[in-house]
């Protein structure tokens, strides 16, 4: 009889450690990781991130060296979040138009570097840009209009395109854009350029040390449940995903990551195409405070989670921890 112990010991092929290699059926690289930088005003300048350990906002003279670093570790793409100034914030978010703000200085100065060494990801999203903190434009009410913001996001992609952007990444949760955005691109030559659709962007707790980042978190008035979705829905889920890959994504996100490795499989399994996760600034803070406070092993935990992302069905993971996992990776 096979199958039944002993002729079947499972921890046989867990003895050693060549062989337990041998058998993994998750395999994580650098190549599976994009690392999310914010982008600040001035050269030279490094502002640490309270909430955000170990993270920083770089000036573009400053990114452009950190885009080397992700070169040299083998990570292919950059995720790019401005931290817009506050006199540049206004209730329309024009600055997201402007065509010499700072993520299109940053692209361009990393492009005319690396070229096509590094992949550059975009946010697409007003919420950098507002006064109001909200992703998109708003009437009296505070409610978020819709087709209005659509416009403004279709600007911002084609002013990211127009700048080298490689991967426009709609964050906004607004119905229709993904549509609107690939034919303003195809219509602009810009043919090549990648969508990757926040397709599956849930309101949820984890985005705090984030907001604190790009400058947005005391601004925000309400909150964002009327474009992101509720926590609790999975079958909303995968109607968006359906929605932004007939529009024309490329690939699509599930943000958060971890607690929402459930529908990164649906997603997988369901459209089998490349789901990528975003293992947001609340994980990173969780892990980093748990190893400051003496009960966690850093390098075990983010190589460990990062792993539960492929395994989940993730072809990649947006963390703030990719040069660490990277350098782990890389031995």
């Amino acid at each position: 009889m096979t199958g039944t112990y002993p002729h079947t010991r499972l921890r046989r092929t867990r003895a050693t450690a060549w062989s337990r290699a041998l058998h993994r059926e998750t395999v994580l690289t650098p190549a599976d990781l994009i690392w999310p930088l914010f982008i600040t005003e001035g050269e030279g300048v490094e502002q640490p991130i309270a909430a955000l350990p170990g993270v920083s906002r770089w000036s573009v003279d400053l990114i452009v060296e950190r885009a080397k670093e992700a070169v040299d570790l083998g990570i292919p793409v950059l995720a790019l979040f401005p931290h817009t100034q506050p006199e540049r914030r206004s209730e329309d978010g024009a600055e997201a138009l402007n065509p010499d703000n700072l993520m299109c200085r940053a692209i361009r100065a990393i492009k005319a570097e690396l070229g096509d060494r590094i992949g550059l990801l975009t946010d697409v999203a007003l919420d950098p840009y507002t006064s109001h903190g909200q992703d998109g434009l708003i009437d009296d009410a505070g409610y978020v209009l819709n087709d209005k913001t659509v416009e403004a996001l279709v600007g911002q992609s084609l002013n990211q395109a127009n700048a080298g952007a490689d991967i426009i990444a709609p964050s906004d949760m607004m119905d229709g854009r993904i549509a609107a955005i690939r034919d303003a691109l195809e219509d602009a030559g810009h043919i090549n350029v990648q969508i990757m659709s926040y397709a599956a962007k849930y309101a949820s707790a984890f985005y705090g040390p984030f907001r604190d980042a790009v400058g947005s978190r005391g601004l925000l008035k309400g909150d964002k449940k009327t474009y992101q979705m509720d926590p609790a829905n999975t079958e909303e889920a995968l109607r968006e995903v359906e929605m932004d890959l007939a529009e024309g994504a490329d690939t699509v996100m599930v943000k958060p990551g971890l607690p929402y490795l459930d529908i990164i499989r649906r997603v997988k399994d369901t459209f089998e195409v490349p789901v990528f996760a975003y293992q947001v600034s609340g994980e990173y803070a969780m892990i980093e405070h748990a190893v400051a406070a003496g009960a966690a092993d850093r390098d075990a935990m983010v190589l460990e989670t990062l792993t539960a992302f492929k395994r989940a069905g993730a072809s990649g993971v947006l963390t703030y921890h990719a040069p660490h996992a990277a350098r782990l990776l890389r031995g």
